[in-house]
């Protein structure tokens, strides 16, 4: 490393003069938020840095976190989030001695601009339409008046605790879910076939050709397949709700995509842990993770004006109120 004669080098860790390290906890909460445990820390500080950081130190920076994260989910909320992503994750922690599956809710709203915003997240033993039913009615309490379109999963139940708090809202099941489902016990030579015929159902202008594409499903597999018609036509009235719209309104609203692209992220930060070792210690790697992951949505997601265009002329009455 070359001598600096004349003193113009400035240290980036520690400054002239100074005796601790700048931006100390800023650090930590960086290398935590990418899912490393207080150990990992200890171990990258004393190695990078040649420092020995205790864990009581590195948990008092970290537990700073949490109050944030109490202020942010308590904030107030939009009246309208015209489109609302409705899912949740897996994540292990210990509870009683014990490592134990949460289930980690997720809302992920669109505002009237078109831009993301993850309205709160909630942990809870196991997912379930009654907890959904509480995470709705507290968005509620937060502001949220009205959402048009709800876009979920499979959960049993599920529509009818949205349709609870939020009477007027639109229900559509993931398709992109009911296609993985059907395909599940087809065989893998069979599987594209399969695939392409239901491709002709969801695909179709109409909901009207839709039907007329799931009768000829039904008619061409039921004989190997019962199932997967069964199960088309029990959920259709929540499976067809993208028919009623545009093609700028249906591509946002035919899958989960939004909100699985944003598990798929986190999945990423909490598996290098194996567990954590309470529930808010993941609570606080998710919203870190999470205030990083914002920072992308800065555009409104593609074709938003259209599709706001298309709201405002079918359900203008509800623009105006909110």
């Amino acid at each position: 490393m070359p001598r600096d004669r004349n003193s113009t080098f400035e240290p980036k860790l520690v400054k002239k003069g100074e005796r601790q390290l700048g931006g100390f906890d800023d650090r930590i909460v960086s290398i935590y938020a990418k899912g490393m445990s207080t150990r990992d820390i200890q171990s990258h500080f004393l190695e990078v840095y040649g420092v020995e950081v205790s864990a009581t130190f590195i948990s008092q920076v970290t537990q700073a976190v949490l109050e944030e994260v109490s202020t942010w989910q308590q904030r107030p909320l939009e009246a309208l989030y015209p489109i609302i992503y409705l899912d949740a994750l897996v994540v292990r922690s210990r509870a009683g001695g014990t490592v134990q599956n949460r289930a980690v809710y997720l809302a992920l709203g669109i505002n009237c601009d078109g831009e993301k915003e993850l309205l709160g997240l909630w942990m809870e033993r196991h997912e379930g339409a009654k907890f959904w039913l509480s995470v709705l009615n507290e968005l509620k309490n937060r502001g949220v008046q009205d959402i048009f379109i709800a876009c979920v999963d499979g959960l049993q139940g599920f529509p009818e605790a949205i349709e609870a708090v939020y009477p007027h809202t639109r229900v559509q099941r993931c398709i992109v879910h009911q296609v993985r489902h059907s395909l599940r016990y087809v065989s893998l030579k069979q599987r594209p076939a399969v695939a392409a015929d239901l491709k002709r159902i969801y695909t179709a202008p109409t909901v009207q050709a839709g039907e007329q594409a799931l009768a000829a499903f039904a008619k061409k597999w039921d004989s190997q397949h019962p199932s997967i018609s069964r199960a088309w036509q029990h959920n259709w009235a929540y499976l067809s709700t993208f028919y009623d719209y545009p093609p700028e309104i249906r591509k946002i609203i035919y899958t989960t995509n939004a909100i699985e692209s944003l598990n798929a992220s986190l999945r990423k930060v909490t598996k290098r842990r194996r567990s954590f070792p309470t529930d808010e210690a993941a609570i606080k790697v998710l919203y870190l993770a999470i205030l990083q992951l914002s920072k992308k949505w800065y555009r409104p997601i593609a074709n938003w004006k259209q599709a706001m265009s298309q709201f405002i002329i079918m359900y203008g009455d509800r623009v105006l109120a909110s």
